[in-house]
C-alpha cells in the first residue's frame, strides 16, 4: 500500500535560469547633455556579493548604457551591442566621410539593442536596459528597453531593485508632473524646463540617497557618467553600505 502511493506521488522538477542581483539605474536627458548612473551593489536574496559592480558603462561613440536585473545577462548583452559597434566601424571605415571613422547615432543605436533583445526573445534578456547620450542635433536623450526590445525616447527613466521608489521623484521633479505655478491656485500647470547638468547631478544624488534608506538592493557606492559635446565624464560617490 505505501508503495503504491510513493509511486503514485507526482515530483516536479523545476529549474530557473534567472536570478535578480538587485541594484537600480536611471537616466535623465538635458537640453545638452544626458546623464546615466546606477549604484555598485550586487546581491543575491540578503546576500551581497560584491559592493563595486559597475551597471553603467561607456560603450563607444559617446553612448551610455545599463542592463540592469540578471548581471550575467547584462554583462552578455552590453558584451553584445559593443562588439556590433565594432563592426559597425569596420563598415563604415571612413569611406563615407573624410573626419575618419563613423560614429553611430544614438537612434541606431537604440535599433540595434531592439534586435538584440528581439532576437532572444523565446529567452530573454533579464534586464532592464537604458540607453543614454546625444542625438544627431546635439539634444541630450535616453532610451528605455523592456526585456524583448520594445523601447521608448522619454526625459528620464528608472529602472531595477528601487524603480518604483525613483520613478515618481523623477516624474514630479524632472517631467513637472503634479506642479503647478506659484499663486495660480492650482489652475495653470509649471512649465517643463530643462534641467542644469548641476541640477541633474543633485537630483540624482538624492534620488539614490532615498532609494538606499529604503531598499537593501540599493548601496555602497553611486556611478554617474555625463555625456556632453565634450565626451563623457565619470563621477563616483559612497553611498550607505549596510
Amino acid at each position: 500500500m505505501s508503495e503504491n502511493n510513493s509511486s503514485s506521488k507526482l515530483i516536479q522538477h523545476q529549474f530557473n535560469p534567472y536570478t535578480d542581483n538587485g541594484g537600480t539605474i536611471l537616466g535623465i536627458a538635458g537640453e545638452d547633455f544626458a546623464v546615466l548612473a546606477g549604484d555598485t551593489r550586487n546581491t543575491v536574496d540578503y546576500s551581497i556579493n560584491s559592493r563595486y559592480e559597475p551597471k553603467v558603462f561607456d560603450v563607444g561613440d559617446d553612448i551610455l548604457m545599463s542592463a540592469n536585473g540578471f548581471a550575467a545577462d547584462g554583462t552578455a548583452l552590453v558584451k553584445r551591442f559593443k562588439n556590433g559597434l565594432k563592426w559597425y566601424h569596420f563598415d563604415h571605415d571612413g569611406s563615407s566621410t573624410s573626419r575618419g571613422i563613423k560614429k553611430m547615432r544614438l537612434s541606431t543605436a537604440a535599433r540595434s539593442i531592439q534586435h538584440l533583445l528581439y532576437g532572444k526573445r523565446f529567452f530573454p534578456y533579464y534586464v532592464h536596459t537604458i540607453i543614454a547620450g546625444l542625438d544627431e542635433n546635439g539634444k541630450g536623450a535616453v532610451y528605455s528597453f523592456d526585456p524583448v526590445g520594445s523601447y521608448e525616447r522619454e526625459q528620464c527613466r528608472a529602472g531595477g531593485a528601487a524603480a518604483s521608489l525613483i520613478m515618481p521623484f523623477l516624474d514630479n521633479q524632472v517631467n513637472f508632473k503634479n506642479q503647478y505655478e506659484p499663486g495660480t491656485n492650482g489652475t495653470i500647470k509649471k512649465k517643463v524646463e530643462y534641467l542644469t547638468i548641476d541640477e541633474v547631478i543633485k537630483l540624482v544624488k538624492d534620488a539614490f540617497t532615498s532609494a538606499t534608506e529604503r531598499h537593501i538592493s540599493v548601496g555602497d557606492g553611486l556611478q554617474i557618467l555625463i555625456v556632453t559635446k565634450d565626451g563623457v565624464k565619470e563621477e563616483y560617490h559612497p553611498l550607505k553600505k549596510d
